[in-house]
């Protein structure tokens, strides 16, 4: 009895379990206006890094087309072994490294400051987010010659206002020069992030410890700054995605010269000056590897994000 009983019950759940017609067609009818996006996305993208992979294979020089060859994996033993390649690389993490160490601390400051309630705080936030929303290569001409040139820049104006020294910024700290401008525009892009942090604090908490005798800094310490934790790698995480493709700043301010030449800036060398098809797709293969191991880590900081807010 048991045997007939359960066996017509398993027979008729199961259909249960399947869609029908009309389910299908609806979900379809849902997806179908994202099909052609999902097409251009991928024409747009996809393919074109797909003809860069193929070409990084081939010793190409766009001078000597009929003289290409497959070369394997020979372009990528270039790029690494390369010294003025290497060289690049390590100016594109260094250049990375301080311009995002620096926004974060700045921006912390001013989220901080921003987080208080006083007169104009709208428009002091809107004064501050204005250098983010700057297209870079303004931005880079405005640094270069509004601030740096040694005859008319404001810097040595202010120098030469109070009789000190006047340097010519670009030649003399050509790296630094470059660093500044960036940090001048990716500092409000961290003090998005971090406000957006501080406005999400229990704040009954916080005044639980206020309560309890805890002052400023160990409320900051102990509360604050444990919950940005996640916020602080977001902004780290994002910035170093795109500082590390950063072109325009580098290109505008020095032009590759004096040391400050980075990966994306020696890829352009690569193409457009000598022309080597091959050794430049090669290198743009590797600094885009490096981009998705880093945005890697942003998704998933992003999902424990949500889940967090979910939770909550």
């Amino acid at each position: 009895m048991t045997a007939t009983t359960t066996a017509p019950l398993t027979a008729a759940s199961a259909p249960a379990t399947r869609k029908p017609p009309s389910d299908r067609m609806r979900a379809w009818a849902t997806r179908a206006p994202l099909l052609p996006a999902l097409i251009f996305m991928v024409v747009v993208t996809q393919l074109p890094f797909v003809a860069t992979l193929v070409i990084s294979f081939f010793d190409w020089n766009a001078l000597y087309p009929d003289a290409r060859r497959f070369t394997g994996f020979g372009n990528y033993t270039d790029v690494l072994s390369d010294a003025d390649l290497r060289h690049s690389v390590w100016t594109t993490i260094l250049l990375t490294v301080t311009v995002v160490l620096v926004s974060l601390v700045l921006g912390l400051v001013l989220a901080l400051l921003l987080d208080r309630k006083f007169r104009g705080r709208g428009l002091v936030r809107t004064l501050l987010i204005a250098p983010f929303l700057v297209v870079p290569v303004a931005a880079a001409l405005l640094w270069k010659h509004v601030l740096y040139n040694p005859e008319y820049g404001l810097l040595n104006g202010l120098l030469h206002y109070v009789g000190g020294p006047e340097p010519d910024w670009i030649s003399n700290t050509p790296l630094l020069a470059v660093e500044a401008s960036l940090v001048w525009q990716w500092t409000p892009f961290m003090m998005l992030i971090l406000l957006a942090g501080l406005q999400s604090r229990d704040h009954q908490q916080i005044e639980a410890a206020k309560v309890d005798g805890a002052n400023g800094w160990q409320v900051f310490r102990y509360l604050t700054l444990p919950h940005l934790r996640r916020y602080l790698e977001l902004g780290a995480l994002l910035g170093s995605i795109y500082i590390v493709q950063n072109f325009d700043a580098v290109f505008t301010i020095t032009s590759g010269g004096l040391g400050t030449a980075n990966l994306p800036y020696t890829v352009y060398q690569s193409f457009y000056q000598a022309h080597e098809n091959g050794l430049a797709s090669a290198a743009g293969v590797l600094v885009v590897i490096g981009s998705i191991i880093i945005a890697t880590f942003a998704l998933r900081v992003v999902s424990s994000l949500f889940r967090e807010e979910g939770s909550r």
